[in-house]
């Protein structure tokens, strides 16, 4: 069904229906209008990385994971295999009458909001730092989502709109002031790509304001959206966010008058309660019947395009509940968790021997803990595979494990009634009667994450720092001081300061938040089944760099992300290391890709990532460090070569001025190609310079 086919039905159907029944379907929880044969229907469901929340299904990489692969292609198989396992369950469930909150069709995925703030608890749900790396993957996702058909496979949302990157505790009320040029150059072009390019069904507003106004009622966001973008799916309001116009932002003095405010805007659906006093609006004459069923219009085009009204079904009405974590998917999300951990450092250590019959000491509150598998806005799976699991399946019967917890994630002990540290002795304890030690730290979803309030059972919110919790700097700093060779493993959403690791430990990985069966994955890659291949899609810094970096409330980009920081990164953007080198020449370019020959000067079989970065070396308008325009990911095997094509980002060869205008560059660029970041810690720590060349 075309969207025309679709609207024209839903106009029909609204047309039919009371001011009042109409009105009743502006809620996220819509009832069912029984005399024309509308079903309930419950708009609410998350697919961050995979089904959440809606009970079983295959558990992926949180997205940072997902984009730190580099790989559009495969995280659209991945999306695609998300809105299967939904169109599984919406199936099944439906059929048994279940029509509750996270069984729906309608994904509020992906969260392409930009990780400006290494503190932001939410950053870990993005795609990272970059306005073209997130501009990408999440059109592949939201393609994934949405199927190729001229139906909806599922409908995809791009939120949180627009300029949301915490505080999160200031999220009800605070204003964020951004300039036009950072709206244009860093704040929209995700949100621009995702309407314009893969036709995104779904915005979601943001909690906060910008620029003065709610976002879920702002005319210069929604108004570009709809306007300059030709925007056509429906809008809706993050989570209790409309609610906020008045108890928060102050900008309205009562219900009604925030239901008029947002109605009138062109946010069609309420996630939260405050639609409830929409005939109330419309009964003081505050808002039409004409808002009223054009918001309705919206909602039931997405509804018919999804092929769940009407009676036509959808080519998707016969996916079996059986493809729910399929052995397919589950492939899938291994193959995800394997490209996505980040080697950080190496000092020979890894890989380790799977054969060698050594001692190894998996140490550390995230080595069993399946929390740390899966980040926040995760479903149920069927299996966990924590990273000690992974190394006694890996070594059954070729070697013995030790483990000890060494501490609790942030508490001071792990027992309520024992004295502070006191899984420390055993931790040391594990270590001196071992060979090797894999220290496994990090984080969880309760230290790092989304605020807790209405619509999230947990709190979490932002870090205060970029340090571990003090119990795991103490046990990382017993251990270290033992001498024994040593791998860092840290799961966690964010950038950490591993400062002391990378100058005592042998080895640092970066599994993320794997996956439920990600423990599995990173055991393959520290024993060298696979090569780590991953690459950072944020800089991590030192804890000092925060004294250098403008407050958290500050939205401008001066001193944020590689494109604007002038100091040095403990890790940089684009960085990550591999068990073998490959060698990169570039053979010519234009203003569409980049032509460059890779060839894997190693004996085994590796995958790289082809990185581009631009800069305008003749206008002041350019930031100040060369920005990622294009990438490609390649697997080679020992010793092959191979020549590539990458595309170059259509606003490559451009720069945005103070009016937030996008103009033409000053006619002279750098390209370089390189398999990190052209920067001079990039080099330092992978020993690669990045080769480059001039056009104009």
């Amino acid at each position: 069904m075309t969207r025309e086919q679709a609207k024209q039905k839903a106009e029909e159907l609204v047309g039919r229906m009371s001011v009042e029944e109409a009105a009743s379907q502006l809620r996220f929880d819509a009832p069912a209008i029984e005399r024309l044969g509308v079903p309930a229907y419950n708009w609410w469901d998350e697919a961050l990385h995979g089904l959440a929340r809606g009970g079983t299904a295959t558990s992926f990489p949180q997205a940072i994971g997902l984009a730190a692969m580099f790989d559009d292609a495969l995280l659209e198989k991945i999306a695609s295999a998300i809105s299967t396992e939904a169109r599984a369950k919406y199936n099944a469930l439906s059929a048994e009458g279940d029509r509750d909150i996270y069984h729906g069709l309608t994904m509020w995925s992906p969260n392409v909001n930009i990780f400006r703030d290494p503190r932001w608890g939410r950053g870990h749900e993005t795609y990272g730092e970059d306005p073209y790396l997130t501009a990408r993957l999440g059109c592949a996702f939201v393609r994934g989502l949405q199927g190729k058909g001229e139906g909806l496979k599922t409908a995809a949302c791009a939120k949180h709109f627009a300029v949301h990157s915490g505080p999160e505790a200031l999220r009800h009320s605070f204003n964020a002031v951004a300039s036009a040029k950072d709206m244009e150059e860093t704040y929209l072009p995700a949100f621009r790509a995702l309407v314009q390019e893969a036709k995104v069904e779904a915005v979601m507003g943001a909690y906060n304001r910008t620029n003065g106004e709610p976002c879920c009622a702002s005319e210069a966001l929604m108004g570009r959206l709809r306007g300059e973008w030709g925007f056509e799916g429906h809008f809706v309001s993050d989570c209790w966010a409309i609610r906020d116009f008045h108890e928060n932002h102050k900008i309205t003095a009562a219900p009604v008058e925030s239901v008029t405010k947002a109605l009138k805007a062109g946010c069609d659906l309420n996630c939260g309660c405050t639609y409830q006093h929409i005939m109330h609006a419309f009964e003081l004459g505050m808002i039409t019947e004409e808002d009223i069923r054009r918001c309705a219009v919206r909602l039931f085009t997405t509804r018919f395009l999804l092929g769940i009204l009407g009676g036509e079904g959808s080519e998707y009405d016969a996916v079996p509940y059986e493809t729910i974590e399929c052995e397919e998917h589950l492939k899938l999300a291994h193959e995800a968790a394997l490209r996505s951990c980040v080697l950080l450092k190496n000092d020979g250590l890894l890989p380790l021997d799977p054969a060698c019959g050594e001692t190894i000491a998996v140490i550390g509150p995230n080595a069993d803990s399946r929390r740390s598998l899966i980040g926040n806005y995760h479903g149920t799976a069927s299996r966990y595979v924590t990273v000690l699991e992974g190394v006694q399946d890996l070594l059954a019967g070729r070697g013995r494990v030790l483990y000890s917890e060494g501490c609790a994630l942030s508490e001071k002990s792990v027992e309520p009634l024992a004295q502070p540290n006191d899984r420390l002795a055993e931790a040391v304890a594990a270590a001196k009667r071992s060979d090797k030690v894999i220290l496994v730290l990090g984080l969880d979803e309760t230290l790092e994450g989304e605020e807790g309030d209405t619509g999230n059972s947990y709190y979490s919110g932002d870090k205060g720092d970029l340090l571990l919790p003090e119990p795991q700097r103490i046990l990382l700093d017993r251990v270290l001081a033992l001498g024994k060779p040593t791998v860092v493993v840290l799961l966690a959403g964010s950038a950490i300061d591993l400062s002391a690791a990378q100058e005592k430990a042998d080895a640092i990985l970066l599994g993320w938040y794997p996956g439920a069966g990600g423990g599995r994955a990173v055991a393959e890659l520290l024993f060298g089944k696979e090569s780590p291949s991953g690459k950072l899609p944020l800089s991590f810094y030192t804890n000092d760099a925060l004294a250098e970096m403008p407050d958290f409330t500050d939205y401008s980009m001066r001193g944020r992300t590689y494109r604007y920081y002038t100091g040095t990164p403990l890790y940089p953007f684009g960085y990550g290391l591999g068990y073998g080198k490959c060698s990169l020449e570039l053979l010519g370019t234009d203003r569409g890709a980049a032509r460059v020959r890779v060839r894997n000067e190693s004996g085994r079989t590796l995958e790289e990532v082809v990185e581009l970065y631009i800069r305008d070396e003749g206008s002041p308008l350019a930031p100040p460090n060369p920005a990622l325009c294009g990438f490609c990911r390649v697997r080679l095997e020992a010793g092959e070569e191979r020549e590539l094509s990458v595309a170059i980002g259509k606003d490559a060869f451009t720069v945005v001025d103070e009016e937030g205008r996008r103009i033409p560059g000053s006619g002279t660029w750098r390209l370089w190609a390189g398999f990190g970041a052209p920067d001079a810690r990039t080099e330092a720590l992978t020993g690669r310079k990045a080769v480059s060349v001039r056009i104009s």
